[in-house]
């Protein structure tokens, strides 16, 4: 069907000439004819329009910057969803932990036993070779975090990563909460690089939950909030740390350490230049966090 031109003195849609057109828009009051109407709260907005109100419209907000996610749950259940992967990869073939898990120094098996010797020996005399961060193996920092083998483990720490992560997320926004996540899981792997035996290795998401009980103390502090049951769960789970046989009080301690750091910095930051001020601050975290890696692997070596 081919348009023809509007009669004179007829209003026509400022898109379409040859269409005739009496609805205008709400925003600029120009005609427009079908194809171009948009719907809007009242009435409807040209295409123009529209894109401009999109443009101009200032996205939500949370309290602290952040851009306030419509699902909090998402960065969650991703990492969730990361850890369940990385947990079936490991029961389909176990050697996965010796690559994944943080190890502070390489090691060498041979049968049953362990030796400290150098790859290129071991290697040679047909032992397997376990690597560790200090000879090169810098991805066990934050892939032990993702990594766990005891069923009891990682149902602990996602049930802990569903509960309190949503509540972080939707209070600091989600590059925030996974900004925090990631450096709080490295701090922990920092702490267990300094402070652990230096051949035994070290894994799961403990590092990283700690850290978001950290933030959340923090932000309770912050908003002024009630913070008892927070501090009964952070003692609980720090009782647990130091009596229970086998588990990493340097992960745990290292990333409630580095959480509550990192939610200080995006809870106390100024309005004025907030946005700049939190990436520096994190920036700044992340770069003792690797200042100390380097000076372990600089002792170690």
């Amino acid at each position: 069907m081919t348009d023809h031109p509007a009669p004179a003195g007829v209003p026509t849609c400022y898109r379409h000439p040859e269409r005739e057109s009496h609805i205008r828009c709400q925003r600029c009051d120009r005609p427009i004819c079908p194809d171009c109407m948009r719907d809007a709260s009242v009435g409807f907005q040209c295409p123009e329009c529209v894109a401009e109100g999109r443009r101009t419209t200032r996205s939500a907000r949370t309290a602290f910057g952040g851009l306030r996610p419509s699902n909090a749950g998402i960065t969650s259940f991703v990492l969730i969803g990361i850890n369940v992967a990385v947990w079936l990869a490991v029961l389909a073939d176990s050697s996965l932990v010796d690559w994944l898990a943080l190890r502070p120094n390489g090691l060498c098996q041979a049968g049953n036993g362990y030796f400290d010797i150098s790859q290129t020996v071991c290697t040679s005399q047909g032992g397997s070779w376990l690597p560790g961060v200090a000879d090169g193996a810098w991805w066990q920092l934050i892939t032990s975090a993702f990594t766990h083998q005891a069923v009891l483990h990682i149902g602990f720490n996602m049930f802990a990563l569903f509960a309190l992560g949503p509540q972080l997320e939707m209070i600091l926004g989600r590059a925030r909460f996974l900004a925090l996540y990631l450096l709080s899981a490295l701090a922990g792997s920092a702490l267990v690089y300094w402070a652990a035996p230096e051949y035994q290795p070290t894994l799961g998401a403990s590092g990283a939950i700690f850290g978001l009980m950290g933030a959340l103390l923090v932000v309770a502090l912050k908003m002024r909030v009630n913070p008892q049951q927070v501090l009964m769960w952070i003692g609980i789970n720090f009782v647990l740390t130091f009596t229970i046989s086998n588990i990493s009080w340097q992960g745990h301690l290292g990333g409630f350490a580095g959480g509550a750091l990192c939610a200080a910095v995006l809870v106390y930051a100024p309005r004025q230049r907030r946005t700049a001020i939190q990436v520096a601050g994190l920036a700044l975290i992340g770069v003792v966090i690797a200042v100390a890696i380097v000076a372990r692997t600089a002792a170690l070596s």
